[in-house]
Formats: C-alpha cells, sequence, structure tokens
C-alpha cells in the first residue's frame, strides 16, 4: 500500500478481514488501508498510534464488522479509538447476533463490503440496509420468511 494514495484506513478484527482483503484486490482499491486488530485486550495502544501516524492523509476512519452494531468489538473499540473521528460500518443494532437466513446473511455482508467499497449501488444508500434496493423474488422470499422487515 502506498500510503500517500490512502484515503480510508478501515479497522477490524476477525473473519471479515479476509472478505475485504480478498474485495480489495479484486477491486484493485490502492486508497484503502486494511487493519486487522488481533488483540483487543490489552489493547496495543503504540502500535495503533503508530498506525494513525503513519496514515495522516486518511480522510475517513472506518471499523468494520459483521456483528451488529451493538454486539462485537465496536462498543469496546469507539472508546479505545478515539484520536480520530471513526466511523461504524456494522449491520443494525440487533437483538439476535445472527438473522437466521443464510441469503439475509450474505446480503448483509455484501452491504458491508459495499459501503466499505463505496460499490453499493443502491440509490437508497444509508447506514443501514433495510434491503430497501433488493427488488423481486429475492426480496419476497426473505419477506415471507421474516414478516417483521414489513413494518
Amino acid at each position: 500500500v502506498d500510503i500517500k494514495e490512502v484515503r480510508r484506513v478501515v479497522f477490524c478484527s476477525g473473519k471479515i478481514y479476509y472478505d475485504l482483503l480478498a474485495k480489495k484486490e479484486e477491486f484493485d482499491a490502492k486508497d484503502i488501508a486494511l487493519i486487522r486488530v488481533e488483540q483487543l485486550y490489552p489493547w496495543p495502544e503504540k502500535q495503533i498510534q503508530t498506525i494513525i501516524k503513519k496514515y495522516h492523509n486518511t480522510r475517513r476512519w472506518i471499523w468494520a464488522q459483521e456483528e451488529p452494531e451493538n454486539m462485537g468489538a465496536w462498543r469496546f473499540i469507539k472508546e479505545k479509538l478515539t484520536t480520530v473521528n471513526l466511523q461504524v460500518v456494522a449491520r443494525l443494532a440487533s437483538g439476535s447476533p445472527a438473522v437466521g437466513l443464510n441469503k439475509l446473511h450474505v446480503l448483509g455482508q455484501n452491504e458491508i463490503i459495499g459501503k466499505i467499497f463505496r460499490k453499493c449501488t443502491c440509490e437508497l444508500k444509508n447506514k443501514y440496509c433495510g434491503l430497501q434496493c433488493e427488488k423481486g423474488s429475492a426480496r419476497e422470499e426473505i419477506n415471507k420468511q421474516h414478516t417483521y422487515l414489513y413494518l
């Protein structure tokens, strides 16, 4: 990664790193640096501050996770990474850690990745995916199994 080209730094932990890395290579995204945080506790303060100083041209700092926003590491991370304006890209806060339907999980995962790489083509882009852009049989199939999406 050429430090001068990086405009977005994405911190993450766990499996999502490999999904993001594959898409970074596929899109040849030279303006994104992926930082995998292996150890959350004790917090690697010195290493993180070194990374922040290294990417001084960065415009957006992102924490990405595949868990809902109220789960996973986000709440811990936002208390630790206070020296930058950190934004989260995650699933909508939920009472359940999983959506219960693989197709819905895949759509949510693609939405997270789409937001990171600015590849979401939905005209209804927003912080959370409510499947507003999904039309046709895919949305109907999901709605049949998840009536709460009609609310």
